[in-house]
């Protein structure tokens, strides 16, 4: 139990489809004491075009990510143990690095990635809108996913197999965590 001491904060970040919201679910249930926020819940200013922000050098500062700032500040004020981030950018957006603890990348093969995301996002769609993301992504789309193994994972924490069942990468994590 919190004895008067901040929350440990810990982010989840993977490629879209990398499974960064199922973990960082899994991991607020296992946690005792703890809550978590969702990247994906909020609506934030940020580049309009992901391809031209990844060729102008991907400055993740772009994004105004106050109203998650603001969230997660209140949660630090609470009698929490943990605060889960379900959030893409790690330690790379400057104003919200200061506030994470322990940073985890889901390490997941981009075909891996890819199905998921297409299976979540695109379950009532033709196949016609199916086949349109797939050449998206052939022609730029996975720029923004090789952006994210290239800068968000070598300045995470941790990198955990995110091909493995998942009560194994929450033990992996809860593992690390306990070890801090």
């Amino acid at each position: 139990m919190n004895k008067g001491k901040l929350p440990l904060v810990i982010a989840i970040a993977a490629v879209s489809g990398g499974g960064k919201t199922t973990v960082a679910t899994q991991l607020n249930q296992s946690l005792q004491n703890s809550k978590v926020l969702y990247f994906d819940h909020y609506n934030f200013e940020g580049p309009d075009d992901m391809i031209d922000w990844v060729d102008r050098g991907a400055n993740y500062d772009d994004w105004n990510l106050v109203p998650l700032i603001k969230d997660l500040e209140g949660l630090l004020s609470e009698p929490l143990d943990y605060i889960v981030l379900d959030f893409p950018f790690a330690y790379k957006h400057t104003k919200m690095s200061k506030f994470i603890d322990f940073a985890v990348f889901i390490d997941t093969p981009l075909d891996i990635a890819m199905a998921r995301r297409v299976m979540r996002d695109f379950k009532n769609n033709s196949i016609d809108n199916i086949l349109l993301d797939m050449k998206n992504y052939i022609a730029q789309g996975r720029r923004g996913y090789l952006e994210m193994l290239k800068t968000i994972k070598p300045n995470s924490d941790i990198i955990v197999d995110g091909t493995l069942p998942l009560l194994e990468i929450i033990h992996k994590i809860s593992t690390s965590v306990e070890k801090m």
